[in-house]
């Protein structure tokens, strides 16, 4: 392996993640307790299934809570004032969540690490060359041309796992493994409409229960469990649509707390950027 030491102090150590979901929340929450201020970025009407441990809930709410720690939107219609806007509610330890589709304040900002978190399994926009350390969360970044580094999101043995050459495991459109169960956790809307739900996050559902109606037509659990997440009412989505996820292990508890699989790659996200920010650079200059 090549690598390089560095030598130098970081400029800072302001970090923004863009996106706001569970997966980015755990990767936020985990910087945040590790002492990096964190500025997350969000489209202006996100469509999160697990809410509860969702920073960008704040955008609905007003605020909202995480294992402790708080997110508030941040205020302003241009970079500049949602950046000052954002420093502000550094300041007072909340974590600042900006309508920032295009993310257009990292240029402003000039973090030490940018995390790119949207889990669009394709890279939307993101360069290496935005800040001293790029993170690509999952499939479609490639270490060393995109990003400095990429985590693995996969489930099994490598998740979290912090990649430095090359790029994560491939998307096979089939979601992990809980409790015996893949594919069947999942909601997903019956046709395009308006999201109703019918039950609430939290709840025991049983295999052919009526969870949200789109159009009429109803939302159904495949398996029994407890609602992990689910939309928000009102939510426009198309035919397909992810809305909502049962988790076989029926643990209430479960739906307030960030997942382990967030965790694993939060710990990832925060290995990369004290690797390359505080200790060790992959180069190509010197061999070991």
């Amino acid at each position: 392996m090549s690598v390089r030491i560095r030598t130098t102090a970081p400029k800072g150590n302001l970090v923004i993640v863009k996106g706001g979901g569970d997966l980015a929340t755990g990767i936020i929450h985990r910087l945040w307790r590790s002492g990096f201020p964190v500025i997350s970025t969000e489209v202006d009407n996100p469509t999160m299934v697990r809410r509860t441990v969702s920073f960008a809930e704040c955008l609905y709410s007003g605020h909202h809570v995480v294992e402790g720690v708080t997110s508030s939107r941040a205020e302003g219609t241009t970079p500049k004032a949602q950046l000052a806007s954002a420093r502000a509610l550094l300041a007072e330890k909340i974590i600042p969540v900006v309508i920032d589709p295009e993310a257009r304040i990292v240029a402003l900002a000039r973090p030490a690490a940018l995390v790119d978190a949207i889990m669009a399994k394709r890279n939307l926009g993101t360069r290496i060359d935005q800040s001293d350390v790029v993170v690509g969360i999952g499939p479609g970044f490639t270490a060393g041309i995109d990003s400095h580094a990429v985590i693995e999101t996969a489930r099994g043995h490598d998740l979290g796992r912090v990649i430095i050459d090359g790029g994560a495991e491939p998307n096979t459109g089939v979601p992990g493994q809980i409790g015996g169960y893949t594919t069947e956790r999942l909601l997903r809307s019956p046709s395009a409409g308006v999201f109703e739900p019918c039950s609430l996050i939290g709840d025991s559902v049983k295999a052919g229960d009526t969870v949200a109606t789109v159009s009429g037509q109803a939302v159904t659990a495949q398996i029994d469990g407890v609602l992990r997440g689910l939309l928000r009412e009102g939510i426009e989505v198309t035919e397909g649509f992810k809305v909502g996820d049962v988790d076989p292990r029926a643990k209430p508890e479960h739906c307030n707390t960030i997942s382990d699989k967030s965790r694993a790659i939060g710990g990832g996200v925060l290995e990369a950027i004290m690797m390359f920010l505080y200790g060790v650079e992959t180069t190509a200059e010197h061999s070991i």
